[in-house]
């Protein structure tokens, strides 16, 4: 799994070019629904990287001065908060070929339910 940290995801919103975000599976919908898919397992894994982060500041008696001037919780908190959202990383993903999925037919749907 790639650091997600590193990606070269835009900051902003951009337009892409909605014929290369449908290339792969020739429907947009279903290229949107596996950028989605991805984007919440993206947002996931930062949410739990960010709170095991922050959990090694927690102390049973901070006192409410501590916890505003805790300068590196403030800190790493502010550097997840700059990195690309997860949409735009999974998407960028997506383009780059990065994202594995597979189709399932008819019949596995079926079986699973």
């Amino acid at each position: 799994m790639a650091d997600l940290k590193k990606s070269n995801a835009p900051l902003n919103t951009i337009t892409y070019d909605r014929k290369k975000v449908k290339a792969p599976t020739g429907n947009i919908y279903k290229a949107i629904k596996i950028i989605g898919k991805r984007a919440e397992q993206i947002n996931l894994e930062l949410k739990d990287e960010l709170l095991k982060k922050l959990k090694e500041f927690e102390t049973d008696q901070d006192s409410l001065a501590e916890i505003f001037e805790n300068k590196e919780q403030i800190d790493i908190s502010r550097f997840y908060e700059r990195l690309p959202k997860p949409t735009a990383i999974a998407l960028q993903e997506w383009l780059e070929g990065k994202i594995q999925w597979k189709e399932v037919s008819e019949e596995d749907y079926q079986a699973f339910k």
